[in-house]
C-alpha cells in the first residue's frame, strides 16, 4: 500500500486528501483502495481535524476503477463491497464535513466518491459521468441512490442509463452538487468553504448529517424524535454554551469542535 497514491496533509484543524495517481486520472487499484481506507480511519481518529477537503491531483478528478493494463477483478459485487462501498461509507460516516474540489473528470465510482461529500465544488469546464453503463454495468458506490434522490426520477433515469456527460454548471443547476466555479478559482472557493466549515461547532455539523442522511428514510415523526435526540446532544456541547455567549456579548463565537 502506497502512501503516494493518496496524500494526507493537515492544515490547521482540515485534514487535506489529495488522490495522487494523475497518469490514470485517478483511478483506483487495489493499492489505493487500501490507502483511501487508512486515511479515512486517520481521519476519524484525530479529534484536532474538523473538516476533511478531498481533490485530486492533475486534470482528472477520478476515473473510478482502474481497468487499464488488462486489470482483472473477478466478482464485481464482491470487490464494489470490499472496496467502494467501504470508502463511500467512510466519507459518509465522517462526523465532520468533507468537501470535495472537482477539477477534471469525475467517472463512474470516481463521480459517487465525490457525490458521498457533503458539499461538493467543481470546476465549470468538468463534468460527471454515470459511465457504467457505456461498459455493461450498473451503477455503485452509492450512484443509484444519491443521485435519484438529488435529481429526481426522470434525470437520474437520463443520467444513469445513457452514460453522457453532466456539465458541472448543468449540474449545479439541478441540485446533484453544490457549486460550480470558474476553473481558476476552485481551490480558493473550495478552500474558503472548507475553512469556514472547521471554524463552525463540529458536533453540531457531525449530528445533521446523520440528521440529512436518516431523513432519506424515516418518516416526519421518526425525524422530530430523532430531532428531539440530537437536541440534547447538542444542548450540552461546549460550542452551544459558547455560542449563546458570544450572542449574548454580541461577539463573533470561537468554536472548538465540541
Amino acid at each position: 500500500m502506497s502512501a503516494d497514491s493518496i496524500l494526507l496533509e493537515r492544515r490547521d484543524s482540515i485534514a487535506r486528501v489529495t488522490l495522487n495517481r494523475p497518469d490514470v486520472l485517478n483511478s483506483f487499484d487495489h493499492a489505493m483502495v487500501g490507502r483511501m481506507l487508512a486515511v479515512l480511519a486517520e481521519v476519524q481518529a484525530d479529534r484536532s481535524i474538523r473538516a476533511m477537503y478531498l481533490t485530486g491531483a492533475g486534470r482528472g478528478f477520478c476515473a473510478g476503477q482502474d481497468i487499464s493494463g488488462g486489470a482483472t477483478i473477478g466478482d464485481y459485487g464482491e470487490h464494489v463491497e470490499n472496496s467502494w462501498n467501504r470508502i463511500v461509507r467512510g466519507i459518509r460516516g465522517l462526523e465532520v464535513p468533507v468537501i470535495c474540489a472537482v477539477g477534471g473528470v469525475a467517472a463512474g465510482a470516481g463521480a459517487n466518491l465525490a457525490l458521498a461529500c457533503d458539499f461538493v465544488v467543481a470546476a465549470e469546464e468538468t463534468a460527471f459521468i454515470q459511465a457504467f453503463v457505456n461498459i455493461g454495468l450498473v451503477p455503485d458506490s452509492g450512484g443509484s441512490w444519491i443521485v435519484p434522490h438529488l435529481v429526481g426520477p426522470a434525470r437520474a433515469a437520463a443520467l444513469l442509463m445513457l452514460g453522457d456527460k453532466l456539465p458541472a454548471k448543468q449540474a449545479a443547476e439541478w441540485g446533484l452538487i453544490h457549486r460550480a466555479v470558474p476553473a481558476a478559482s476552485l481551490e480558493q472557493e473550495a478552500w474558503a468553504l472548507a475553512a469556514r466549515l472547521a471554524a463552525m461547532p463540529t458536533l453540531a455539523l457531525g449530528l445533521i448529517k446523520k440528521m440529512i442522511s436518516a431523513a432519506a428514510t424515516n418518516s416526519y415523526l421518526e425525524q422530530l424524535t430523532l430531532e428531539a435526540g440530537y437536541q440534547s446532544i447538542a444542548g450540552r456541547s461546549r460550542d452551544h454554551l459558547e455560542g449563546v455567549a458570544a450572542f449574548r456579548e454580541k461577539r463573533k463565537p470561537a468554536f472548538e469542535g465540541r
